[in-house]
């Protein structure tokens, strides 16, 4: 008998190998379906104890069981991250470069550990950076409290691990009477230095280098989309109409497309449409279309012919999931991969089909088309019924039926993608209300396959980071209750709140996969809240508040301002 499970799970290959030991049962009895169901984000890639109570419950009554959480059930039992506390110093020297880093790090992980410490051990190895950093030590201590578990979350440590950076580096400039920009710059790893060591160890167990990348291109671009240089001179004016506004930055390097694998299994069909399956599971990444791409390039058939199935376990043995910016490089590399092997032998076959030399077949619009002679040409479905096996038609030595092939690409390390944010932020000193004026964004993540998809992942990450910086905060009582636990009182940012950002890509190839690319799904978010809240710091500098943490909201601001005496100060003006 089959077990047919549908969760909305990133990993389905690795429930269905949970549910398979938990409920003693062979693997292949077992079929996981990831439905269509929205956003991940990382929450529901660990596996639930629900989602092996619920088939359980099936199995026992012999007939299906669902189940679906309410929204105050998933703020209390589905896992979060952000919570950490950051006591760290650099070292620099009189030109502002830095000689070192020290501090450590205080991570609430909540009750269990569903994932292990993949949170805290992240953001210790970000906090360097993009920053050439000589001397570095952090301490990480991981406490097990009465809160909710804790586990990756978009960005996985990195946006505490930027935060901290950016903010020494603010006070830097400011101690220093250096600007924040061209200290930054100062201190960047060079594209020549590339590939550059860390000296940490990565948590796939690999070294931590950076393979490719243009750090200060990036941060340059950034800057003079954002007219950074003129800023000030914006700055000046607004405060003579008692407006106050400020400028903030946020660099960050991010390791992505971890593995161990991902597989992708490319079949043409006898209508002629190919089918595609994989492991990957689809959260509104574009990974459908990404895919669709890389495989249609590839074997010379229209997108629309492209059927894609993802997220089932009985379409492809073999999966891991999607978090960790990993589709692209994994997932499309496998593509890439199993797409070329298919592309030979359509060429192959054709060749042998129409009587000439394999070099005289191009593919175009579904069909293998001979550029010698009278052009004569079939088409894939033709060629795949023929592949099939028919009368009067026998292979060459060593051809397999069908025109198919599986791939799993196991990347050599982690694929290291970086950018900068700039924030241009008004604050409202009386309200503490804040309101992103611009947002500018210079992302690199190796080749874009799809520029609207990689923009639709990096403005979508930037209002995750938004949320982040300036709502989300999941609030406990003394005893550990959670306070928060409807949208009521759990602020997100609404579209009012996001604006559309400016977007340019960098791109430096990845030499760690064939398709040279690097990860995108959480570069919005990573260095969001750093410079938003460096530009909120920034906009009351006449005021001389310091802020250390996040979410910066309207109550935060007023009662800072309030301890610097900012409204005597007002009042006098």
């Amino acid at each position: 008998d089959l077990l047919s499970v549908w969760s909305a799970t990133q990993t389905p290959h690795l429930a269905r190998a949970t549910l398979a030991e938990l409920l003693e049962r062979d693997l292949e009895s077992i079929r996981v379906i990831a439905p269509l169901v929205g956003g991940g984000f990382g929450t529901k890639a660990p596996f639930y104890p629900e989602e092996a109570v619920i088939p359980a419950a099936a199995m026992k009554l012999g007939r299906p069981v669902t189940w679906q959480e309410d929204r105050r059930e998933h703020f209390i039992c589905a896992t979060q991250e952000r919570d950490q506390h950051w006591d760290v110093a650099i070292a620099v020297d009189a030109s502002g470069k830095i000689l070192g880093l020290r501090g450590s790090i205080l991570h609430d992980t909540g009750a269990y550990l569903p994932w292990g410490i993949i949170a805290p051990y992240i953001a210790a190895t970000t906090f360097p950076g993009p920053y050439v950093v000589p001397a570095y030590r952090v301490d990480v201590t991981v406490a097990l409290t009465n809160r909710v578990a804790a586990t990756v979350v978009r960005g996985a440590g990195r946006p505490q691990a930027v935060f901290a950076m950016e903010r020494l580096m603010d006070r830097v400039a400011r101690e220093l009477k250096l600007d924040r920009g061209e200290l930054r710059e100062r201190n960047m790893v060079r594209s020549e230095q590339m590939p550059y060591s860390v000296g940490l160890v990565f948590r796939d167990g690999k070294p931590l280098v950076y393979a490719s990348g243009d750090f200060p291109k990036s941060h340059r671009r950034a800057l003079a989309l954002a007219n950074y240089k003129e800023f000030r001179e914006r700055q000046n004016r607004a405060r003579a109409e008692r407006r106050y506004l400020g400028i903030g930055i946020g660099n960050y390097v991010e390791g992505t497309g971890l593995g161990p694998f991902e597989g992708v299994s490319v079949r043409v069909l006898p209508n002629g449409r190919v089918a595609v399956a994989t492991g990957a599971t689809t959260q509104g990444q574009g990974t459908a279309t990404t895919l669709a791409q890389v495989v249609a390039d590839e074997v010379g058939c229209r997108m629309a012919d492209i059927v894609l199935t993802a997220g089932d376990t009985a379409a492809i043995s073999q999966g891991v999931g999607a978090f960790a910016s990993r589709q692209a490089i994994n997932a499309g590399s496998s593509a890439r991969i199993a797409a070329t092997n298919v592309r030979g032998q359509i060429i192959a076959l054709a060749a042998r089909v129409l009587g000439v030399p394999p070099e005289a077949i191009e593919l175009e619009d579904g069909r293998a088309t001979s550029q010698a002679g009278n052009r004569p040409s079939i088409s894939l479905g033709e060629l795949a019924r023929v592949a099939q096996g028919v009368p009067g038609f026998s292979f060459a030595e060593g051809q397999a039926p069908g025109l198919e092939s599986t791939a799993y690409f196991t990347p050599p390390q982690a694929s290291y993608c970086n950018g900068t944010h700039v924030a241009e932020v008004e604050v409202d000193p009386y309200t503490g209300a804040v309101t992103i004026l611009s947002y500018t964004v210079a992302h690199d993540s190796g080749n874009v396959i799809n520029p609207l998809i990689v923009d639709g992942q990096v403005q979508g990450g930037v209002a995750h980071g938004i949320g982040n910086a300036l709502f989300e905060w999941m609030r406990y009582d003394a005893d550990a209750q959670p306070m928060t636990t409807t949208f009521q009182d759990y602020l997100l940012p609404t579209a009012a709140d996001v604006p559309a950002c400016r977007i340019e890509h960098v791109e430096t190839p990845n030499p760690l996969n064939p398709l040279g690319v690097k990860g995108a799904g959480e570069g919005g978010t990573i260095p969001a809240p750093a410079a938003i809240v460096g530009a909120i710091e920034d906009a009351l500098s006449p005021f001389g508040v310091r802020f250390a943490d996040m979410p910066l909201t309207p109550d935060r601001i007023v009662e800072a301002l309030r301890r610097a005496g900012a409204y005597e100060t007002l009042a006098r003006s």
